[in-house]
Formats: structure tokens, C-alpha cells, sequence
């Protein structure tokens, strides 16, 4: 089972990502990120079959907005950090890919504080 997150506003306008079954674990609006854009932000966490997690890496690389914006999940050994156009795929706990994962995000406008996924 793999199971995320996603942030609403990271689609880009007009995108869309189907046929991915994925089930809606919870969905969610909170108040403004100082210093980021929009001024609201909405969640859907949401969990799916194992079988699915290279696709919805593709999909998700297809359709997130630029810059700094991200998708990330995890399966019970891996975790997935996907930005717009680029997929990190690394083994649950490995230090050296979820740094490489953080550098891209760095390097892309993610804020420091943003850089904190869990797995």
C-alpha cells in the first residue's frame, strides 16, 4: 500500500491525472504558508495499491506546477518524491536519497522548511 499527499494547488492549471485508482483518505484546506503562495492550500491524502506507485510517479511528473512544488509517498520500503518532470525513488530511510530528493527541491524553489516529508 502506498500512501501521500497531495497539494491541490501543485497542479498545474488545465492538468488532469486519471485512470490511477487511488482511494481519498482525507481531504483538507488550511490557512496561508507565510511567504508562499496561495493564500490557501488544499490537501487530499490519499493510499493505493502498490502496483500503481511508477505510475503515479509519471503522472504526477507530467502535471505539477513549477517551481517548488512536490508530491511525495511511501510504500512500507520505498519512498517517492516527485517534482515536475524528475521522480526520486529511494528505499525507505536511505539518508543519501532522500538528500538528493531535498537538493533538487532546494534547487527548485522548495523552502527549507517545506523540505520535511515523512516515510
Amino acid at each position: 500500500m502506498i500512501v501521500g499527499t497531495l497539494i491541490v494547488e501543485s497542479i498545474t492549471p488545465g492538468s488532469t491525472l486519471a485512470g490511477i485508482p487511488f482511494a481519498v483518505r482525507e481531504v483538507g484546506r488550511s490557512e496561508p504558508v507565510p511567504s508562499r503562495e496561495p493564500a490557501i492550500w488544499s490537501w487530499i491524502e490519499f493510499e493505493s495499491d502498490d502496483s500503481v506507485a511508477e505510475a503515479l510517479a509519471d503522472g504526477l511528473a507530467a502535471i505539477l506546477d513549477e517551481p517548488g512544488w512536490y508530491c511525495n509517498y511511501s510504500s512500507a520500503s520505498e519512498t517517492f518524491v516527485v517534482y515536475r518532470g524528475r521522480v526520486f525513488r529511494y528505499p525507505r530511510g536511505d539518508a543519501d536519497g532522500r538528500a538528493a530528493a531535498q537538493e533538487h527541491g532546494r534547487a527548485h524553489g522548495v523552502p527549507e522548511r517545506e523540505l520535511d516529508w515523512t516515510e
